[in-house]
């Protein structure tokens, strides 16, 4: 299933793509797309209604983030081993972790703010994982049964604040709309092989990043489990699994983002996004 949520920021409904293409509403059902409906049995209860019976969403309307009231948002860094080679950094031993305030969430087609004072706004398209069910000092081999699904994340970044200023790096993820999030929670058992799928991002019709979850150092099942050594995962949480090459401060001279550049990006079978930036 590609289950969604749409409507005006702060009043979004959730909503599950047909076959036919259509968004269908799914308010009548369920109250949202969150930690509350997302478990193994409120999946089935929805795998069970008759999507075509439902009302058909206008086209064009916003979608918001797939996932409502995420409640920690976590990423991996430098998991990509042809990522870690463009910054010149070396192969992590274990999962590099940070955090990205929620506050930065936002849906898959929503502007993206070019924050005061930034000179080195950055792109970064992800895997993002949906946790399904609470996994606490779990076993790598049962990590999957913890997972609800994936979508596409842009980990919007500010490289100055990342990395040249003093502290740790949640301060240049963190700002508002660093985090679009969907179109959808594409539920696991879509997703063929999670370890094989194909992602891309351009700014302004021009591909900078090409690349495969397959060159990911750290696999979805490995950083469920290693994540949960040190915290408890709960439903709606999101773990963005970082990103292949092609970033902006990667490239020789660097390139950053500007107000009314244009992003797009996506994930094979998770869908697509698309960003207008914008001066804050």
């Amino acid at each position: 299933m590609k289950l969604l949520r749409y409507g005006e920021i702060g009043k979004e409904k959730p909503g599950i793509l047909g076959q036919d293409g259509k968004i269908r509403d799914l308010s009548n059902h369920i109250t949202d797309i969150n930690g509350d409906n997302i478990s193994e049995e409120g999946l089935n209860k929805i795998s069970m209604i008759d999507v075509s019976s439902l009302p058909i969403i206008p086209e064009n309307t916003r979608l918001g983030a797939c996932v409502g009231n995420i409640g920690k948002f976590l990423c991996i860094g430098l998991n990509y081993s042809d990522h870690a080679a463009e910054t010149g950094m070396p192969v992590p031993s274990e999962p590099i972790l940070f955090s990205k305030a929620t506050s930065a969430v936002v849906g898959p087609n929503d502007n993206v703010e070019i924050p005061r004072n930034s000179n080195e706004t950055d792109w970064e398209v992800e895997l993002g994982i949906i946790i399904g069910k609470k996994a606490k000092y779990i076993n790598e081999e049962d990590a999957e049964e913890h997972i609800a699904g994936y979508c596409v994340v842009n980990d919007v970044s500010e490289r100055e604040f990342q990395l040249k200023k003093e502290g740790q790096w949640t301060k240049g993820k963190s700002c508002d709309t660093f985090g679009p999030t969907g179109p959808y929670l594409v539920t696991k058992d879509e997703v063929s092989d999670v370890q094989n799928l194909k992602m891309y991002l351009d700014v302004n019709g021009k591909r900078m990043q090409d690349g495969s979850t397959k060159t990911m150092i750290f696999s979805a099942k490995y950083i469920v489990y290693y994540l949960s050594q040190f915290m408890s995962l709960n439903p709606g949480d999101i773990i963005a699994t970082g990103t292949p090459p092609g970033v902006g401060g990667g490239m020789k001279p660097p390139v950053f983002l500007k107000a009314g550049d244009k992003m797009k990006l996506g994930i094979e079978g998770l869908g697509e996004q698309n960003q207008t930036c914008f001066q804050g």
